[in-house]
């Protein structure tokens, strides 16, 4: 059996899915935290989970029933590999936290395997397969934390079928504050509450946001981004999923932040901000969910060019 005989480990970065304007197409990485996975090639064909360690939930070891199996799975279909993928998931981030977790985890599947093939493969054929397991989680086929988990940075992905990536820039000392309130909350649900149409008006002013804010990114026009950083499609069905969301975003917004709303499914919310602002804004955040007897983790995140990678066990 030819290829690295040592198993190889890849971390992949937790993620801010939608980024509040971008629904399923826009994300960025949140470098503070993330997931790991060790793969190492077996004899026999087929894709084993050896162990989950991290998560105070019991999560599923059958590769189909799972994120990181899964993306593998369809890896070993498409290649046709001729030995079999041996995993251990060491999970970073909060379950059901809105932050990317079932993301990152096949992000990081696919790209330690890929160390481990003969010929190892470009990031967009990795992108595709972990696709195949984020739809284990959330029961379908979205981008928005696969891509920049994979690819690193703010990441815009256009298309399905056949999803084409850009790495947006992001203006210098912009910070991005999460605080992650003590529940759980299922992408499923949150998927299923959302509105299966929504009002022309709607529409064009979300789409009139998307736009203004990715100019304001390229121009480094914070006047623009602050402007154009509101959600009004996605955030107002799934801020009542959340306890207290109306009162956090004020806080934020009083002190000084460019926008906040949900981190994907939520419960997280972030805001972006300017350096300077950040330690304010997550103390007001933080004090707004204690107010709705909500404990939180929070931290303070720069929105790192770097994706996925291998890295020491």
């Amino acid at each position: 059996m030819s290829g690295p005989a040592q198993p190889v480990t890849a971390f992949a970065p937790a993620t801010v899915g939608n980024v509040g304007i971008g629904f399923d197409i826009l994300g960025h990485t949140v470098s503070a935290v993330g997931d790991k996975v060790t793969a190492r090639r077996t004899e026999s064909p087929g894709v084993r989970i050896a162990s989950i360690t991290g998560s105070p939930a019991a999560l599923p070891l059958e590769p189909e029933k799972n994120t990181a199996g899964m993306a593998l799975v369809s890896m070993s279909r498409a290649l046709s590999l001729p030995f079999g993928i041996e995993i251990e998931i060491q999970k970073g981030i909060p379950l059901g936290s809105g932050l990317g977790g079932s993301a990152a985890s096949a992000v990081a599947a696919v790209v330690a395997a890929n160390a481990l093939l003969d010929e190892p493969l470009d990031k967009l054929s990795l992108l595709k397969f972990a696709m195949q397991g984020e739809a284990v989680a959330s029961g379908s086929v979205h981008v928005d934390n696969i891509a920049p988990s994979l690819f690193g940075g703010l990441v815009l992905t256009v298309g399905i079928d056949h999803p084409r990536t850009k790495q947006i820039p992001v203006p210098p000392g912009i910070r991005c504050v999460l605080v992650h309130p003590h529940m759980f909350l299922s992408t499923r649900e949150a998927r299923r509450i959302l509105k299966k149409s929504i009002d022309l008006s709607d529409l064009v002013w979300q789409t009139a946001n998307l736009a203004g804010f990715l100019s304001g990114c390229y121009s480094n026009d914070l006047d623009m981004i602050r402007d154009a950083f509101e959600d009004v499609i996605i955030e107002p069905q799934r801020s009542q999923l959340i306890p207290g969301f109306k009162a956090v975003k004020q806080a934020a917004m009083v002190n000084r932040a460019l926008g906040c709303s949900i981190s994907g499914a939520g419960p997280t919310v972030f805001a972006w901000c300017e350096e300077a602002y950040a330690q304010g804004i997550r103390a007001a955040m933080v004090e707004a969910f204690s107010d709705h007897n909500l404990a939180c983790d929070h931290w303070i995140s720069a929105i790192d060019e770097q994706g996925a990678r291998i890295v020491d066990a």
